[in-house]
């Protein structure tokens, strides 16, 4: 009788051998490795502040720029995506590049930090941070590095504290949160944030993480541990897994008035393109931003679409305008291969024509 499947019985056999042997291999390597450890790139705390914490991260040369860079990364997750392991770290590469970098780690609210709004955190956190780094390196300005939310925080920032910013890098960064491909962002518009957050007040880590999840669910939830099978015999791609599996979770809660404040002004009000922004009693313009500004976006992101980041060059005051399009998505520009050759070189020849 015909097998309506078409399927060989012999090569079935030996797919189940290939997968018993990965398993099992699999499963002795799991046991005789330890936790896959990130954030190795040696640093030094100089400031803090509540949960803050602003490093400076040490590479094997000494910096040959005057300038300092500074890294504003997302309340989402944590900043260390960007020094994930010695190959994959845009940290350590921009280093070797010759920068001096600093970084803010938020930190993982918690019930005492309920109420911090973004007033907090840009005209609180984020400017104090500014001011050690100017005068432990006695400057007026300093160049700043916002990644995703990070990067809309710093473009708010510049827009309030011109004076403060010389040089601006934005790396897949929101700035038109409503076009019409940012699915996250229809889910967002449709969410009464009031109720969300007045029911749970911070915002769990677990529940931000099932969301981004359910993105892309098949990708992220099933096929992703399926395709783990492959690599369980090669304790390196293994160990790398499992590495961004540990990031991945953990992730810190978001803090309930400034979750509240940024889905309700961003997201469903997108007064960063509309205006109306007002933090703190400023308003926000982004025709403010006169420094020169390299807005670095992936061309298969699914979190920001690339129509989402592009729309900062209509809407800025500055003419020093760079347009960087990276062939990659959401991750992939701070963890691939390519990531590493391309962006941080492309950042500090920027930057360096601008010291």
């Amino acid at each position: 009788m015909d097998n309506p499947l078409h399927l060989d019985p012999t090569r079935l056999m030996q797919e189940i051998g290939t997968f018993q042997r990965k398993l099992s291999a699999g499963m002795g390597h799991l046991r005789s490795m330890s936790e896959p450890s990130y954030a190795n790139t040696p640093r030094e705390l100089v400031y803090a502040e509540d949960k803050l914490k602003l490093w400076h991260m040490k590479g094997d040369r000494a910096p040959t720029t005057r300038t300092p860079t500074l890294i504003v990364y997302a309340l989402v997750n944590t900043v260390w995506m960007t020094d994930l392991q010695a190959d994959r770290s845009l940290v350590r590469n921009l280093l070797a590049q010759g920068e001096d970098v600093y970084l803010i780690d938020w930190g993982y609210p918690d019930g005492a930090d309920r109420w911090l709004t973004l007033d907090d955190y840009l005209n609180g956190y984020l400017d104090r941070c500014v001011d050690a780094l100017c005068e432990r390196h006695s400057l007026d300005a300093v160049n700043l590095l916002g990644i995703c939310q990070g990067g809309a925080f710093s473009l708010c920032y510049s827009a309030m504290h011109p004076e403060k910013v010389k040089n601006l890098v934005t790396m897949v960064t929101p700035v038109d949160f409503q076009t019409p491909d940012n699915m996250l962002s229809h889910w967002c518009r449709a969410m009464d944030a009031d109720l969300f957050v007045d029911t749970l007040g911070n915002v769990p880590a677990m529940l931000m993480n099932w969301v981004y999840l359910t993105l892309k669910p098949v990708r992220l939830n099933q096929q992703k541990y399926v395709s783990l099978v492959d690599i369980l015999d090669k304790p390196a791609e293994l160990e790398n897994f499992l590495r961004m599996e540990r990031w991945i979770f953990d992730s810190p809660d978001q803090a309930g008035e400034a979750f509240r404040q940024f889905i309700k002004d961003f997201y469903q009000g997108n007064k960063l393109v509309k205006g109306g922004l007002v933090i703190g009693g400023r308003e926000v313009d982004l025709g403010m931003v006169s420094q020169p500004v390299l807005n670095i976006y992936a061309e298969q992101d699914h979190l920001v679409p690339p129509d989402a980041s592009r729309a900062l060059k209509r809407r800025i005051g500055t003419s020093d305008y760079t347009e960087l399009a990276f062939k990659g998505g959401h991750i992939g520009i701070y963890v691939s291969g390519r990531a590493q050759r391309e962006v941080p070189p492309a950042i500090h020849q920027w930057l360096r024509a601008r010291d």
